[in-house]
């Protein structure tokens, strides 16, 4: 099947919200994604509820991108076509160019949102005060939109957090003034930059689960995710070891579970022998990149 709406009909929490009065600043970074990029911009133009703004940042595209962009160029509040410092600098710079609005967020150029999304999460915003950030479900779906799955995600808390990612980042939306305060995005990351965003915006205020779609995360061949598995693994664990003071057991296992793929032509470690040796491996790195400082840490869990 395809994505379909997800937000179903406005509550007297949304009616009473003033959402006319607000608007949601959008940015959309680019790299040869053409081919998705007019579907992204066709769900954030058809968004109700709050105005929205949106600055598409393109790092220089090859393909049929900037043929897209000109297409909407009428309709965006910014666009740029050239090298930048990567998709977090991009992001950041986009928000600044976007200076009005209460709150922000961005999109990549291959997933979408589903109708309604952004009137829910500003809504929610508006109404909670002390919430600095807001998120909801998402599915996730193939090149061509069929609907695959849906991201696990959960409620929010640093204890959860510590164990998995459980924000699909689409699906959420960030206080500007939350934004500013911690400077926006770590501009050396490239893969775990939302995963270490989440960490430090849970410091300043609440992180709120609404628990209805409102986004699709597209997964294909060409998305970091899946290219730079790698790079992921040495942010995430970088993420952790900064806020956290370690990095669980539950990620070590994670990842030698994937070298284990990696090396056997993605086949699991299925049967008792590989899977003793992906956890003696696991056991290895979560010593060496823990040490005793670390696991000291651990008992203790997260704050």
């Amino acid at each position: 099947m395809r994505a379909g709406d997800g937000s179903g009909a406005p509550d007297s929490e949304e009616r009473a919200s003033g959402l006319r009065d607000m608007t949601v600043a959008i940015v959309v970074p680019n790299l040869n994604q053409g081919r998705f990029l007019g579907a992204a911009l066709d769900s954030l133009l058809s968004q109700s509820g709050p105005a929205v703004e949106i600055a598409v940042m393109d790092a220089g595209s090859r393909d049929k991108s900037l043929d897209v962009i000109r297409r909407y160029e009428s309709r965006l509040a910014y666009w740029r076509s050239g090298p930048d410092g990567g998709q977090a600098a991009a992001i950041n710079e986009g928000v600044r160019r976007l200076g009005a609005a209460q709150y922000v967020g961005w999109l990549n150029a291959d997933d979408v949102l589903l109708p309604g999304a952004l009137h829910r999460l500003a809504a929610h915003l508006t109404a909670h005060p002390a919430c600095v950030a807001v998120y909801g479900r998402a599915h996730i779906t193939d090149a061509g939109g069929r609907v695959t799955g849906e991201f696990p995600t959960r409620p929010f808390s640093r204890r959860r957090l510590a164990s998995t990612s459980i924000i699909c980042q689409p699906a959420s939306l960030i206080r500007r003034s939350a934004w500013i305060g911690i400077g926006g995005l770590d501009e050396s990351l490239s893969v775990a930059l939302d995963y270490e965003l989440w960490w430090r915006l849970s410091r300043t205020g609440a992180i709120d689960f609404v628990p209805e779609l409102v986004a699709c995360s597209r997964d294909h061949e060409s998305t970091k995710t899946r290219r730079q598995q790698d790079r992921m693994y040495a942010e995430s664990f970088q993420a952790l070891r900064r806020h956290l003071g370690y990095v669980p057991w539950r990620w070590c296992l994670s990842e030698a579970a994937y070298r284990w793929r990696t090396a056997h032509d993605g086949r699991r470690a299925a049967d008792p022998v590989s899977q003793s040796l992906c956890a003696w491996r696991a056991l290895v790195r979560y010593t060496n990149v823990n040490g005793l400082s670390g696991l000291s840490r651990a008992a203790c869990g997260p704050r």
